[in-house]
């Protein structure tokens, strides 16, 4: 029974009515049938002799990668380069696309809420609902393989997440100083200069550092479709099906986020 309360904050208990009833039923069927249709359709090609063998061959495997090959190391610091390479420059490069899409799909600064900012919102959604990887595959096949296909795929991606975050800390800033500057006859550029930027600052040089955590992460994947970094070195071992160097790479991708995250936490807490 649902619960309610009275004038004074006492609960009261009131029978649900056999409508509302009903609806939660319907709503608990069409649950279990949706469940029970997404279970189907997952394992209609599924091979059980396999399932049932992953755990055996799971400790085959993770024996192999024991210990690291620690040797390799020195063949993955070039790698481990492009990678960081590859998630700065792609930030960098997202930068002054995403900004100016930002100011075009916030309410408060675009030119035409009817026009300009569903292209700018668009955009935004464009480049988030499309994946890095995806984006490196496409790039790969016109641009060639290697780190340049990287940063561009982690600019493109870059571009939705930054301009969303950044348009909507326009939205909420202090109308007051703005409006103030605005009736003191002070243009647009003014206004942006000292009554937008000063207020959007903070927020975004912590959304920069934050996507940058978040390239590093998605740069070292990239690699695996061609795009440069040390998903290639990833790659090419595990065709080789080199387990030791796997896992050693595995490592170093665990402390490369390990650090970007320390890093990243710090200069946040720095601005913010």
């Amino acid at each position: 029974m649902p619960v309610s309360s009275a004038i004074d904050g006492t609960p009261m208990w009131r029978r649900t009515t056999r409508r509302r009833a009903l609806v939660g039923w319907v709503a608990w069927l069409l649950l279990v049938a949706l469940v029970v249709a997404a279970w189907e359709e997952m394992t209609r090609d599924t091979i059980w002799a396999f399932v049932w063998d992953a755990p055996r061959q799971a400790v085959d495997i993770g024996a192999r990668m024991v210990p690291p090959r620690w040797s390799y190391l020195g063949e993955l610091l070039r790698p481990l380069w492009d990678t960081l390479a590859i998630a700065t420059l792609g930030t960098l490069l997202a930068l002054p696309i995403a900004v100016p899409v930002a100011v075009l799909a916030a309410r408060n600064t675009t030119p035409s809420v009817a026009l300009v900012r569903p292209v700018a919102l668009l955009i935004i959604v464009a480049s988030r609902s499309i994946n890095s990887l995806i984006w490196a595959l496409l790039l790969v096949t016109i641009l060639g393989p290697g780190v340049l296909a990287g940063i561009v795929a982690i600019a493109l991606r870059s571009v939705g997440f930054m301009g969303k975050l950044i348009y909507e800390a326009i939205e909420e800033i202090d109308p007051a100083p703005v409006e103030a500057m605005q009736a003191t006859g002070a243009s647009a550029l003014q206004v942006m200069d000292y009554g937008i930027v000063p207020q959007v600052m903070p927020a975004f040089a912590g959304i920069t550092v934050f996507r940058w955590d978040i390239n590093i992460r998605e740069s070292a994947v990239v690699g695996l479709v061609g795009a440069g970094g040390i998903g290639l070195s990833l790659e090419a071992s595990l065709n080789t099906l080199a387990w030791s160097q796997v896992s050693l790479i595995l490592l170093v991708v665990l402390g490369t986020v390990l650090v970007s995250e320390w890093v990243s936490a710090k200069v946040r807490h720095a601005i913010i």
